[in-house]
Protein backbone atom coordinates (compact mmCIF):
# COMPACT_ATOMS: atom_id res chain seq x y z
CA UNK A 1 0.00 0.00 0.00
CA UNK A 2 1.35 3.40 -0.97
CA UNK A 3 1.12 5.75 2.00
CA UNK A 4 0.83 9.52 2.04
CA UNK A 5 4.20 11.20 2.54
CA UNK A 6 4.01 13.86 5.22
CA UNK A 7 5.19 17.28 4.18
CA UNK A 8 7.36 19.86 5.87
CA UNK A 9 5.35 21.49 8.63
CA UNK A 10 4.07 18.21 10.07
CA UNK A 11 5.49 18.03 13.62
CA UNK A 12 6.42 14.32 13.44
CA UNK A 13 9.10 15.19 10.87
CA UNK A 14 11.01 17.26 13.42
CA UNK A 15 10.90 14.83 16.35
CA UNK A 16 13.51 12.30 17.42
CA UNK A 17 12.14 8.82 16.68
CA UNK A 18 11.82 5.80 18.98
CA UNK A 19 14.06 2.74 18.75
CA UNK A 20 12.59 -0.36 17.14
CA UNK A 21 12.59 -3.16 19.74
CA UNK A 22 10.59 -5.93 18.05
CA UNK A 23 11.95 -7.54 14.92
CA UNK A 24 10.82 -10.11 12.36
CA UNK A 25 7.15 -9.40 13.08
CA UNK A 26 4.33 -9.20 10.53
CA UNK A 27 3.81 -5.53 11.51
CA UNK A 28 7.45 -4.62 10.84
CA UNK A 29 7.50 -6.56 7.55
CA UNK A 30 4.28 -4.82 6.43
CA UNK A 31 5.64 -1.38 7.37
CA UNK A 32 8.86 -2.00 5.44
CA UNK A 33 6.91 -3.26 2.39
CA UNK A 34 4.71 -0.13 2.48
CA UNK A 35 7.80 2.06 2.78
CA UNK A 36 9.32 0.46 -0.34
CA UNK A 37 6.07 0.90 -2.29
CA UNK A 38 5.70 4.51 -1.16
CA UNK A 39 9.33 5.41 -1.90
CA UNK A 40 9.29 3.86 -5.38
CA UNK A 41 5.93 5.49 -6.20
CA UNK A 42 7.48 8.86 -5.29
CA UNK A 43 10.68 8.05 -7.23
CA UNK A 44 12.88 8.56 -4.18
CA UNK A 45 16.16 6.96 -3.15
CA UNK A 46 15.31 6.85 0.55
CA UNK A 47 12.38 7.06 2.93
CA UNK A 48 12.32 7.27 6.72
CA UNK A 49 9.42 5.93 8.79
CA UNK A 50 8.49 9.39 10.18
CA UNK A 51 7.86 10.57 6.62
CA UNK A 52 4.80 8.31 6.56
CA UNK A 53 3.80 9.04 10.15
CA UNK A 54 5.65 6.35 12.13
CA UNK A 55 8.02 7.73 14.77
CA UNK A 56 10.37 4.73 14.50
CA UNK A 57 14.13 4.53 13.81
CA UNK A 58 13.69 2.84 10.44
CA UNK A 59 14.66 3.83 6.90
CA UNK A 60 14.77 2.20 3.49
CA UNK A 61 17.33 3.19 0.86
CA UNK A 62 17.81 2.20 -2.77
CA UNK A 63 20.14 4.44 -4.76
CA UNK A 64 19.21 2.49 -7.92
CA UNK A 65 15.58 3.68 -7.52
CA UNK A 66 14.30 0.15 -8.08
CA UNK A 67 16.57 -0.76 -10.99
CA UNK A 68 18.71 -3.22 -8.99
CA UNK A 69 17.14 -5.45 -6.29
CA UNK A 70 20.59 -5.96 -4.68
CA UNK A 71 20.83 -2.24 -3.85
CA UNK A 72 17.87 -2.32 -1.42
CA UNK A 73 18.95 -1.47 2.14
CA UNK A 74 16.88 -1.44 5.32
CA UNK A 75 18.46 0.29 8.31
CA UNK A 76 16.88 0.05 11.75
CA UNK A 77 18.23 1.93 14.79
CA UNK A 78 21.17 3.22 12.70
CA UNK A 79 24.14 5.20 13.92
CA UNK A 80 27.07 6.65 12.02
CA UNK A 81 30.29 5.11 13.33
CA UNK A 82 32.71 7.11 11.19
CA UNK A 83 32.77 9.64 8.41
CA UNK A 84 35.47 11.08 6.21
CA UNK A 85 35.91 13.62 3.48
CA UNK A 86 33.38 16.10 2.16
CA UNK A 87 31.06 16.28 -0.79
CA UNK A 88 28.65 18.98 -1.83
CA UNK A 89 25.71 18.07 -4.01
CA UNK A 90 22.14 18.96 -4.73
CA UNK A 91 19.75 17.39 -2.26
CA UNK A 92 16.00 17.19 -2.10
CA UNK A 93 13.46 15.47 0.11
CA UNK A 94 10.16 13.70 -0.53
CA UNK A 95 8.73 15.67 2.41
CA UNK A 96 9.79 19.00 0.88
CA UNK A 97 8.81 18.47 -2.77
CA UNK A 98 9.90 21.00 -5.34
CA UNK A 99 12.91 22.25 -3.40
CA UNK A 100 16.51 21.20 -4.08
CA UNK A 101 19.63 22.86 -2.68
CA UNK A 102 23.35 22.11 -2.42
CA UNK A 103 24.22 20.41 0.89
CA UNK A 104 27.69 19.49 2.14
CA UNK A 105 27.98 16.08 3.78
CA UNK A 106 30.67 13.48 4.47
CA UNK A 107 31.97 11.71 1.35
CA UNK A 108 32.21 8.32 3.08
CA UNK A 109 30.41 6.92 6.12
CA UNK A 110 30.26 3.68 8.05
CA UNK A 111 26.88 2.92 9.60
CA UNK A 112 25.96 0.35 12.22
CA UNK A 113 22.31 -0.67 12.17
CA UNK A 114 20.01 -3.63 12.54
CA UNK A 115 18.24 -5.44 9.72
CA UNK A 116 14.63 -6.65 9.68
CA UNK A 117 15.61 -9.68 11.77
CA UNK A 118 17.36 -7.57 14.40
CA UNK A 119 20.85 -8.65 13.33
CA UNK A 120 23.56 -6.01 13.64
CA UNK A 121 25.10 -4.98 10.33
CA UNK A 122 27.84 -2.54 9.39
CA UNK A 123 27.54 -0.79 6.05
CA UNK A 124 29.94 1.48 4.19
CA UNK A 125 28.73 4.11 1.77
CA UNK A 126 30.44 6.59 -0.49
CA UNK A 127 29.10 9.45 -2.60
CA UNK A 128 25.32 9.07 -3.15
CA UNK A 129 24.95 6.15 -0.71
CA UNK A 130 26.83 8.09 2.00
CA UNK A 131 24.57 11.08 1.32
CA UNK A 132 21.46 8.88 1.55
CA UNK A 133 22.61 7.32 4.84
CA UNK A 134 23.21 10.76 6.35
CA UNK A 135 19.95 12.22 5.01
CA UNK A 136 17.84 9.30 6.29
CA UNK A 137 19.55 9.17 9.70
CA UNK A 138 18.95 12.92 9.99
CA UNK A 139 15.21 12.21 9.48
CA UNK A 140 15.30 9.77 12.40
CA UNK A 141 16.78 12.55 14.54
CA UNK A 142 14.13 15.09 13.50
CA UNK A 143 16.52 16.96 11.18
CA UNK A 144 15.56 17.95 7.64
CA UNK A 145 17.99 18.75 4.83
CA UNK A 146 17.02 22.42 5.03
CA UNK A 147 18.57 22.50 8.51
CA UNK A 148 21.93 22.20 6.72
CA UNK A 149 21.28 25.36 4.66
CA UNK A 150 22.07 28.95 5.56
CA UNK A 151 19.45 30.74 7.64
CA UNK A 152 18.66 32.92 4.63
CA UNK A 153 17.96 29.97 2.29
CA UNK A 154 16.02 28.12 4.99
CA UNK A 155 13.81 31.18 5.62
CA UNK A 156 13.23 31.61 1.90
CA UNK A 157 12.00 28.00 1.62
CA UNK A 158 9.81 28.41 4.73
CA UNK A 159 8.18 31.51 3.23
CA UNK A 160 7.52 29.72 -0.08
CA UNK A 161 6.01 26.75 1.79
CA UNK A 162 3.76 29.12 3.79
CA UNK A 163 2.52 30.67 0.53
CA UNK A 164 1.79 27.19 -0.85
CA UNK A 165 -0.06 26.29 2.37
CA UNK A 166 -2.21 29.45 2.15
CA UNK A 167 -2.99 28.64 -1.46
CA UNK A 168 -4.04 25.10 -0.43
CA UNK A 169 -1.25 23.57 -2.50
CA UNK A 170 0.70 22.05 0.42
CA UNK A 171 -1.18 19.41 2.35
Amino acid sequence: MVRKILKYGDPVLEQVTERVTEFDTPELRDLIAEMWETMYAAKGVGLAAPQIGFSKRLSVIDISVGADETKKIVIINPEILSSEGKQTGEEGCLSIPGFREPVTRAFKVTVRAQNEKGETVELDGEELLARAFQHEIDHLNGVLFINHLSALKRDLIRRKVKKLQKAGEWD
